[in-house]
């Protein structure tokens, strides 16, 4: 199964690597980050690439984008501090969270972003008081595509459409820049027309908004891009030629500054999580399907398999007939299931002490990670 993800010397080189260490741990190929990011400016020449840093905030992956001339999308001013830490200039950020305190605005501001993003009264309001003059992209609500997405990000963030262009003239009337539109189609959005119509509703909104004599100026088509999973998608080439499409379908008399997010669509196959098999069991004499118990789970890197939202490809070394299991994690909280309905199937000779590889586990999985629950520790990241 590996050779569909990774090519043999990237293999050799993980499972070399990965032979003397303790497990849970993941390895994240640096090389593969920066084939990622060159792959999204060829085939968005004309956008801005924001990488959302929440997908992993390695300082490792951070350096490498920040010498490649990335931008980052930043959701806290914790992440904005990591930043400036490794002397990436205010200039190059978005404060993207639309849900943040009014004191972090201003220490945003302070410290030189003059990029956010916004969907509420409350936080606009905010925003011109503690940071007068920003420029803001304004976040509709896309509820009903990104339903299509596997990580849904429905409902919590955005706003309706009508209410998005009393935010613009409000913004415009507190003295701030309403810079653009911004959207998310869902993470993890194999859907390709999910673009064509979240396009043409920020059309609408440019439109709407220059009947109020305000001039938007940009489009952020945030993240959504996603990773080879246990299904496959289309490369990012074909998803750009449709997008760059459904843009100059939509805006051909005047296309706008382009922003791009992209998280998981990035470094998520640049990492493969490594674990061991705690144990193997039945539930009863005549149980068709073995309970395979690891040591990594929904809390320590695993958290996007929630509802098996994500299904990670699992692969083991071991060969011979395979049969159904139910995969769990090791801690004592019965949330910590990973996959139970989807069938998965790995080796009837799989043992206690035997490993398994998650594949394409380079976003949100160290980042998901909990500190201490049942004592067990964040998860380990080693960058190749």
């Amino acid at each position: 199964m590996y050779q569909n993800y990774y090519s043999p010397a990237e293999w050799d080189r993980i499972l070399s690597f990965a032979q003397t260490r303790e497990t849970p741990f993941l390895i994240v190929l640096l090389d593969r980050v920066r084939q990622k990011f060159e792959q999204f400016r060829t085939h968005f020449p004309s956008a801005k690439i924001y990488y959302a840093v929440k997908a992993n905030p390695g300082s490792e992956v951070l350096t490498l984008l920040r010498d490649l001339g990335s931008y980052f999308d930043i959701a806290s001013v914790y992440e904005l501090d990591k930043m400036l830490e490794l002397n990436v200039a205010p200039e190059r950020l978005s404060f993207g969270n639309t849900i943040k305190k009014a004191r972090h605005v201003r220490e945003a501001y302070e410290k030189g972003v003059r990029l956010f993003a916004s969907d509420c009264e409350a936080d606009v309001r905010n925003i011109a008081r503690e940071a007068p003059g920003s420029r803001v992209f304004f976040r509709v609500l896309m509820d009903a595509l990104t339903s299509d997405s596997d990580w849904p990000l429905s409902r919590k963030f955005g706003c309706q459409p009508r209410m998005l262009i009393d935010l613009v003239a409000l913004a415009a009337d507190l003295g701030l820049d309403p810079y653009g539109i911004s959207f998310h189609v869902g993470s993890q959005q194999r859907e390709i027309p999910a673009w064509d119509a979240a396009i043409a509703q920020a059309r609408h909104l440019f439109d709407w908004a220059a009947e109020k004599n305000i001039r938007l100026r940009a489009m952020n088509m945030g993240g959504g891009f996603p990773a080879d999973y246990l299904i496959r998608c289309n490369p990012l080439s074909v998803y750009a030629e449709e997008i760059n499409r459904y843009v100059d379908l939509h805006f051909a008399d005047a296309v706008p500054d382009i922003y791009l997010e992209p998280g998981r669509g990035l470094v998520g196959e640049a990492g493969v999580l490594i674990s061991e098999v705690v144990s193997i069991a039945k539930k009863s004499k005549t149980d068709l399907k073995r309970w395979v118990y690891t040591d990594v789970g929904i809390f320590n890197g695993l958290m996007e398999t929630i509802d098996e939202s994500i299904k990670y490809p699992a692969y083991t070394v071991k060969g011979g007939e395979s049969g159904d299991v139910i995969l769990a994690g090791p801690t004592c909280d019965s949330l910590d299931i990973i996959y139970e309905h989807h069938k998965y199937q790995l080796p009837l000779s799989l043992e206690s002490g035997d490993r398994i590889y998650w594949l394409s586990t380079g976003a949100y999985t160290a980042s998901y990670s909990s500190v201490e629950f049942n004592g067990f520790p964040p998860l380990r990241t080693y960058y190749l």
